[in-house]
């Protein structure tokens, strides 16, 4: 599962830059750093339109039959079952630094992130926006696919994001659905690592750097969710700057 993200680079040229990306000059103004993105909330997609990578701002609830979907399982997409059209045309990645999952039941914060601070690229999938009252139907939206969890993240959750790595960024936009549900897998146990942080990153109403204030993580915690659930839609720390793309 996946329910809160994170990007709390500054500079949104070192974003596009590492992304080989485009972004639109009427998107840019949108960007600012987030410390605790939450569903609903509009955040940042790289999709292919005409051969070009595009940055784009898309709100994070894919809807299926009225409802807004942050997480999608991704095994039936493996075996071309669900969301076929989205996995064969839609592909994205979600721009992210770090993801979020809580403890149970101790409901305990914990970010999972690079050790760098690099980027942190979460398969995705999206559907157009449509002409609507509401600005809201003007944007594109997203939802995160998930996988079973690699051994840290298995310590919290029992389902984790597909991180898609930079080496893997062109193949999982533009190769043929076979491809692309090759890379539908666990990141390896040491692509991250997990910090324990502040419960203000609970409130949606905190976003902020003291959201990601780091806290004493006490080992391996017993239960992770078991129910199998994929969702609907319901820091101040020292970071040390390097390529956005440093593993």
């Amino acid at each position: 599962m996946c329910g809160r993200m994170t990007l709390t680079t500054t500079d949104l040229a070192d974003v596009v830059d590492a992304l080989a990306a485009e972004i639109a000059p009427e998107d840019a103004p949108r960007y600012r750093a987030r410390f605790n993105v939450a569903p609903s909330d509009l955040h940042w997609i790289v999709d292919v339109r005409r051969g070009h990578r595009v940055l784009h701002p898309d709100i994070w609830g894919y809807l299926a039959s009225g409802r807004p979907l942050i997480n999608v399982r991704s095994e039936p997409l493996s075996d071309g079952k669900g969301f076929r059209g989205a996995f064969e045309s839609r592909r994205c990645v979600v721009v992210s630094d770090g993801f979020l999952e809580w403890t149970r039941p101790a409901r305990e914060p914990v970010w999972y992130h690079r050790t760098n601070g690099g980027l942190v690229l979460l398969a995705g999938l999206y559907q157009h926006g449509g002409a609507g009252a509401d600005d809201d139907c003007l944007f594109p939206r997203f939802t995160v696919l998930t996988t079973r969890p690699n051994a840290l993240v298995a310590q919290v959750h029992d389902r984790m994001p597909v991180v898609i790595s930079p080496e893997q960024l062109g193949e999982w936009l533009t190769a043929p659905p076979a491809r692309a549900a090759a890379l539908l897998a666990p990141a390896p146990d040491d692509a991250l690592v997990a910090t324990g942080v502040s419960r203000r990153v609970s409130s949606v109403k905190n976003d902020d750097p003291d959201c990601l204030a780091p806290r004493s993580l006490d080992g391996p915690r017993a239960g992770a969710r078991t129910d199998g659930a994929d969702t609907a839609a319901p820091g101040h720390r020292e970071r040390r700057q390097g390529r956005l793309f440093d593993l």
